[in-house]
């Protein structure tokens, strides 16, 4: 085994020096599990649907390999190449977000999928990243014109570049996931930004009129958009043990401490078991010790990635890895507190973990570009 030493004068030497290793080995982690999921889960439909045991892993094959290879890829670019990655990832994505109005492919009620080649993505996961280093961009460009305080009524006059410009943006991303209805990737998109303007000073005033609109969206959506209405009204209803988040609490009581391995059954009426309830998937089959250590993993990134925000010198790269840090958590918090029954269920998938290629390509995607732009900073 070749191992790079430091006298050694080469790209992938500077990057392994250079590269944050502690969250690369976490992310590394991460996607090992997702593994074990993929393959844990396949066990499960093997009872429920008669597929083989490794029916997840090999569709998730292609996206493991794509997405190794996206991020380590990205990973070795500069901050500049990193902007045209973040910006070809915007513009196509939106292209695909507009497909989605006129001929989305459309799975379990909502139109969110485009299809590409036999293979459906969900263009607003795969956005997620140029969504972030985007609006960090906007960010750091806004003060270098403006001023620290880029929230004054200069920079609310319509122009080429004022907010008005995210605010198109926004507002485009907004009304494409109220319309396929994804209301919970909506939630989050908002909960990203308001975060990352809110670290750059967004005054408490417009933070509380900001919420006012959310809360306004909120009761639009309960009222106009059906499944939101049952969602929300099954919620505040006594748990109901024959749905997916009675299954999902079935199965993490099932697991107990430890887990019950081949005899865990609970998951097999689980729907969902591989994506949206998938911690409930792998409480039950290896317990809530080891499951507890993976969150303490995602705390340890979130917290890692709080610190190379902090240490940042670049502007750019202190909104960038906030708003990846913001992002990470919302995800996760999202995801857990629908199967834990403590919000109404959201689709919001678990990063690394849950099986879908959308979104395991999309955080690939901008772990790659947090190592080149936290390695550029800390060398530069």
């Amino acid at each position: 085994m070749l191992i790079a030493r430091r006298t050694d004068d080469s790209h992938f030497t500077d990057w392994y020096y250079g590269v944050d290793r502690a969250l690369l080995f976490c992310v590394l982690g991460l996607i090992l599990i997702g593994m074990i999921a993929a393959i844990s889960t396949g066990s499960a439909m093997t009872v429920r649907k008669g597929w083989h045991w490794y029916h997840f892993f090999v569709s998730m094959l292609p996206f493991y390999i794509g997405g190794f290879a996206t991020m380590f890829v990205v990973s070795l670019l500069n901050k500049r190449n990193v902007m045209i990655v973040a910006w070809i990832n915007v513009i196509v994505c939106l292209l695909l977000l507009f497909v989605t109005l006129v001929h989305p492919v459309t799975i379990n009620g909502s139109s969110r999928w485009v299809g590409l080649s036999g293979i459906n993505i969900m263009p607003s996961d795969i956005l997620k990243p140029g969504f972030v280093m985007v609006t960090a961009w906007f960010i750091s460009k806004m003060k270098e014109r403006f001023g620290e305080n880029i929230f004054t009524r200069d920079t609310l006059k319509f122009g080429a570049f004022s907010w008005w410009t995210y605010i198109a943006l926004f507002g485009f991303i907004a009304l494409v996931l109220f319309k396929q209805p994804d209301i919970g990737t909506l939630l989050l998109y908002g909960a990203v930004a308001g975060g990352m303007l809110f670290v750059a000073g967004l005054p408490l005033k417009i933070c509380g009129i900001l919420g006012l609109v959310v809360l306004c969206g909120g009761v639009g959506a309960f009222f106009l958009k059906h499944h939101v209405h049952e969602r929300v009204i099954d919620f505040f209803k006594p748990l109901d043990p024959n749905t997916q988040v009675g299954y999902s609490i079935n199965s993490i009581r099932q697991g107990g401490l430890f887990g019950m391995g081949d005899e865990a059954f609970a998951t097999e009426k689980l729907p969902m078991a591989e994506s949206d309830f998938v911690y409930a998937a792998l409480v039950e089959d290896f317990g809530a010790i080891l499951a507890c250590i993976m969150l303490c993993v995602m705390l340890y990134m979130i917290n890692r990635l709080i610190r190379d925000a902090r240490g940042a010198r670049d502007p750019f790269v202190f909104y960038a890895t906030s708003g990846a840090a913001l992002l990470f958590a919302f995800q996760i918090s999202i995801n857990l507190a629908t199967t834990l029954n403590l919000m109404p269920p959201t689709g919001i998938t678990l990063p690394f973990i849950s099986f879908g290629g959308s979104s395991f390509l999309s955080f690939c995607l901008l772990f790659g570009m947090l190592f080149a732009i936290i390695r550029e900073d800390k060398w530069k």
